[in-house]
């Protein structure tokens, strides 16, 4: 017991800061907009604690499981934690913005931020790094497709059909994600996979043995730590809303804010994939994270809107369309030959810093 509590201590320090945030949400809020600020991004930090245990034990039952059960365990347990910190902010304090800012913030720092880093990395240590050249074509078509049907078409819906076109497109997503599941796990499996080439051992070096993987300790901490993020979430949007009032901040800092507490685990597992020459990982978690956060987030949320009667935009800015054009046809470009490399992955990291620099000046 001692020990399973000393490799959980980040998820134990989040649930004490869960129990000092309710007992001391009222102070929180009744004492001014810098205790406010300040609670909010100390809670965030707890939230990354908790995140980070969850995507840990996501990845061993990822590694139990292998490839591509354990990577779509680990992209929906991202996915899961953005959806519930989404909906408790939604709820709270509804924003017509939110959902959709935080969906193409995510997309933005999986592909160009996550993948970019990665392959830049990566590159740099390794040179070309190889990987199945089909799941990175697979996963674009449908990444496209699902925000063109989600985020694009709605642009020129009428306000009136908003009901119907929302219930369709739930049935939109659901379908393709249905589809996408049967295909990752059934017979197109192989597009998701990749065999490495074996590492030369020394003669005297013994071999390494697996680390036994306790499922049902792992499952009920990842539950537990997905309830524990939900419950800090809720304070979370608090202070930091209150915190964050009149200070001229784009509103769609929050949206980055949720997107990045969501994908941090995400972050850290792709970087040692690609640290270890293992590019066909980090194809799969950062385009599998943006394939799961569109087609996955999007029927959530909508059903949350028909369930409220509160429609909320879903349409992206002309400014946002046209960073998604381009990341998707780089993208496109980039992961169509089986090798990623340095100069790939700065092509990347440059438009996600056109992203950041564009969030800032609110755009």
């Amino acid at each position: 017991m001692g020990s399973i509590l000393k490799q959980e201590k980040f998820l134990l320090l989040a649930i004490i800061a869960t129990v000092v945030a309710y007992v001391f949400e009222h102070s929180f809020l009744n004492n001014g907009q810098g205790v406010a600020l300040t609670a909010g991004i100390a809670l965030v930090g707890f939230i990354v604690c908790a995140s980070l245990r969850v995507a840990h034990h996501a990845e061993l039952l990822a590694e139990k499981v292998g490839d591509p059960y354990g990577t779509m365990i680990l992209t929906l347990s991202a996915v899961l934690v953005e959806v519930v910190i989404l909906a408790i902010m939604m709820s709270n304090e509804p924003s017509p913005t939110l959902v959709r800012d935080t969906i193409y913030s995510a997309v933005m720092l999986d592909i160009n931020g996550i993948l970019g880093l990665a392959a830049l990395m990566g590159g740099i240590k390794h040179g070309e790094q190889s990987y199945n050249d089909d799941s990175a074509r697979t996963y674009s078509v449908m990444i496209l497709t699902a925000m063109g049907v989600s985020m694009v078409v709605p642009e020129f819906i009428p306000e009136g059909d908003w009901k119907l076109y929302s219930a369709f497109t739930i049935g939109a997503m659901i379908l393709l994600y249905t589809l996408f599941l049967r295909m990752q796990v059934g017979p197109h499996s192989y597009f998701f996979s990749y065999s490495y080439p074996e590492k030369k051992k020394r003669k005297d070096q013994p071999e390494a043995e697996a680390k036994p993987v306790n499922l049902t300790l792992s499952i009920g901490t990842l539950v537990l730590g997905v309830v524990v993020i939900g419950a800090l979430a809720e304070v979370m949007s608090k202070t930091v809303d209150l915190g964050l009032e009149g200070t001229g901040a784009p509103p769609v800092m929050t949206a980055i804010l949720v997107a990045a507490i969501s994908a941090a685990p995400e972050i850290l597992t792709a970087l040692r994939a690609a640290l270890a020459n293992r590019m066909q990982s980090v194809v799969n978690i950062a385009l599998g994270a943006s394939l799961s956060t569109v087609i996955l987030t999007v029927p959530v949320m909508e059903a949350m809107a028909l369930y409220s009667g509160q429609p909320f935009q879903m349409a992206m800015t002309p400014v946002q369309t046209v960073m998604i054009f381009i990341t998707l046809l780089v993208s496109a470009i980039n992961l169509n030959d089986g090798e990623t490399n340095a100069i790939e992955g700065m092509t990347h990291f440059v438009l996600f810093a056109t992203f950041i620099m564009l969030s800032l000046l609110g755009l």
